[in-house]
């Protein structure tokens, strides 16, 4: 069975939010708008975007 991934881009600029918020972003990998990153699909992964889901687009892969 194939892993699931999660395309993950930086769609919104995160100045005006909470700190807490940018550094989700770092540790997610993204760094500059428009960015995108291909991450697996688990609840860690999952609970960050939670936080920052007004900032980025996320799209199932398989």
């Amino acid at each position: 069975m194939a892993d699931k991934k999660l395309k993950v881009t930086y769609v919104r600029s995160a100045i005006g939010y909470n700190k807490k918020q940018s550094k989700i972003l770092e540790a997610l990998g993204l760094t500059k708008l428009g960015q995108t990153r291909l991450l697996p699909d688990n609840a860690s992964i999952r609970g960050s975007l939670f936080h920052v889901k007004h900032l980025v687009k996320v799209e199932e892969e398989n």
